[in-house]
C-alpha cells in the first residue's frame, strides 16, 4: 500500500456476519420459523404452495453453531484483533411469530450475552435489526412487507430492542441490502409473487412499507439514545456499460439509479422525480400517505451501510443475453477486463472506489462498508494450514481502494470482512463457498467437527489492523 494512504485513528476493522448465517438452533430458545428456515437444502428452492412444510434438512438450520460456540468465536476474534463485529438479532428470536403481544425473555437474553461478549473484548457491536430472515408468519398471514401491518410489527420490535440493548450498542442497520427486494421480493421482504401479481407493484410497495419502518426506526431510536448512529444498507454496485455504444451507458446508468433509489429515499427523504413519473406512466399505484411522506422526510439516516462483492456490465444488445452471469444477486455481462471468482462473481477493486465516491458525492453522509470479501474453496492441509493467498490479494487490493477513497476525501466509518468466520454462503446456501479468515469444519452436508481453525488470512488481517492498513 502507497505510504501516503492514511487511514483514520479511529477506523473500525472488524468483520460482518448474519444470525441465519451462522446461529443454527434455529428452534431452540423458543424461536419462531424464518422465511429462509423454508429455503431447502442448497438454499435456493421455496415451497410455496406448502409454506406449512418445513424442509427436513437445511444448512441455515445448523449452520456453524454460534448460539452454542458465541463464546470461543468471539474470544478467537479478539486474537484477530477486530475492532467491530457486526451481527443481526433475529426478529423470530425475540417475537416468535412477529405479531406476539410480549417478546421472548429466552431469546432478549441470548443477544445480551452475546453483545456482553463483544463488549468484554473491546469490539464495537453493529447491529442489523432485520437481515432478510422474516418470522414465516408475517409472511403467510400478511403477505409480507406488501402489507402495512408489517410497519407498526417492525415497529415495535425495534423498540424492544433499542430499549434492551441502548447502553450496548451504537451502530445500527435498519434492513440488509434492502434494494435485494428489487430482485428477490422473498428473500428481500418475505413477499411471495402470485401469477397474478403485478410485480413492480407489490414490489415498490414492500419497498415503501419498509422505508417507512427504516423512518420509524430512526425516529424512535434517536429518542431513547441520541448517540445512537441508525443508517440504511445497500448492495452496493456499480454497472458499467458494456461497449461504448451511448444506449449501453444510458441502460448502466438507469440499473445504478434504480438501486440508488433506496438510498435516495433514506437519505435525502424524498422519492426522486424520476420513479414517480416512472409510476405515472406506468399506471403503478403505490399506497402512500402524507403522514408516511412526512415521517420518511423528517427521518434520515444517519450514515450509508454498503457491502460490495464485484461489479456489473449491461448492454442493450440482445445478443449478448446468454453471456450473462451471477454477480450476487444481480445479473450481470462477462467484463473481459476483469478477473472472475469460481462463482462468477468478478473482483473489481477500482468498482469499490468509484462506488464510494459516487455515494460520497451525491449524499455527502458517512459510509460504512459492512460487507467485502471473497467467497471461495478452501484446502486444508495434512498440518490443519490453509494457504488461502488468494483471499489475501483480494481483500488487500479492496483495502487498498478503501484508502484511496479516503485520499479522495471520503468520510468512511470502517471497513468489515464478509464471513469473518467461515458460514453459510446465503447466495448458494453452501459451506463449501467460504469467505472467513477462519476456517469452519463443516461440509456443505452439515458435517464435520466444527472446528475452528486460522487460515494464512487471519495472520495477514491481524497484521493489517495492528498497522491500521499502512
Amino acid at each position: 500500500m502507497m505510504q501516503n494512504l492514511k487511514f483514520p485513528n479511529n477506523f473500525l476493522w472488524g468483520g460482518a456476519t448474519a444470525a441465519f448465517q451462522i446461529e443454527g438452533a434455529w428452534n431452540e430458545g423458543g424461536k419462531g420459523v424464518t422465511t429462509l428456515d423454508m429455503l431447502d437444502h442448497g438454499g435456493r428452492n421455496i415451497k410455496k404452495n406448502v409454506l406449512n412444510e418445513i424442509p427436513k434438512f437445511s444448512l441455515y438450520h445448523t449452520a456453524i453453531d454460534f448460539y452454542h460456540t458465541y463464546p470461543d468465536d468471539i474470544k478467537l476474534l479478539s486474537e484477530l484483533g477486530v475492532k467491530a463485529l457486526r451481527i443481526s438479532i433475529s426478529w423470530a428470536r425475540i417475537f416468535p411469530n412477529g405479531d406476539d403481544s410480549e417478546p421472548n425473555e429466552t431469546g432478549l437474553a441470548f443477544y445480551d450475552k452475546v453483545l456482553d461478549e463483544l463488549l468484554k473484548y473491546n469490539i464495537q457491536p453493529v447491529v442489523t435489526i432485520n437481515h432478510f430472515d422474516l418470522p414465516i408468519n408475517l409472511s403467510i398471514k400478511y403477505g409480507g412487507w406488501k402489507n402495512k401491518k408489517l410497519i407498526n410489527l417492525y415497529r415495535k420490535y425495534a423498540q424492544t430492542i433499542f430499549l434492551r440493548y441502548r447502553n450496548k450498542v451504537k451502530y445500527w442497520l435498519t434492513f440488509n441490502e434492502i434494494n435485494i427486494s428489487l430482485k428477490s421480493p422473498y428473500i428481500g421482504a418475505g413477499v411471495l409473487l402470485n401469477e397474478n401479481d403485478d410485480k413492480e407493484k407489490v414490489i415498490f410497495q414492500a419497498l415503501h412499507n419498509q422505508f417507512v419502518a427504516s423512518a420509524f426506526a430512526v425516529a424512535d431510536g434517536h429518542k431513547i439514545n441520541p448517540d445512537f448512529k441508525i443508517g440504511m444498507m445497500l448492495a452496493g454496485q456499480i454497472t458499467y456499460p458494456y461497449s461504448a455504444n451511448p444506449d449501453d451507458s444510458l441502460k448502466a446508468y438507469q440499473e445504478d439509479e434504480l438501486s440508488f433509489l433506496c438510498s435516495d429515499v433514506q437519505v435525502k427523504g424524498k422519492y426522486p422525480k424520476w420513479v414517480l413519473n416512472y409510476w405515472e406512466k406506468n399506471n403503478i399505484h403505490i399506497d402512500t400517505t402524507a403522514d408516511e411522506l412526512k415521517i420518511i422526510a423528517d427521518n434520515k439516516v444517519d450514515f450509508i451501510g454498503i457491502s460490495y462483492y464485484s461489479s456489473k456490465c449491461t448492454s442493450v444488445d440482445d445478443k449478448l443475453k446468454k453471456e450473462y452471469v451471477k454477480g450476487n444477486i444481480f445479473d450481470t455481462l462477462k467484463n473481459p477486463y476483469l478477473k472472475q471468482t469460481e462463482w462468477g462473481w468478478q473482483e473489481d477493486p477500482v468498482g469499490l472506489r468509484l462506488l464510494l465516491n459516487r455515494l460520497w458525492n451525491r449524499y455527502n453522509l458517512p459510509i460504512f462498508i459492512v460487507e467485502n470479501g471473497l467467497g471461495a474453496k478452501d484446502t486444508v492441509t495434512s498440518s490443519n494450514k490453509i494457504n488461502d493467498q488468494y483471499r489475501i490479494e483480494y481483500l488487500n487490493q479492496h483495502i487498498n481502494a478503501v484508502a484511496q477513497a479516503i485520499n479522495d476525501g471520503i468520510e468512511i466509518i470502517g471497513y468489515l470482512i464478509w464471513g469473518i468466520i467461515d458460514l453459510v454462503s446465503a447466495s448458494e446456501g453452501q459451506m463449501s463457498k467460504r469467505y472467513g479468515v477462519i476456517y469452519v469444519d463443516i461440509d456443505d452436508n452439515g458435517c464435520g467437527s466444527g472446528k475452528r481453525l486460522k487460515k494464512e488470512s487471519f495472520y495477514w488481517f491481524k497484521k493489517t489492523i495492528e498497522n491500521n492498513g499502512n
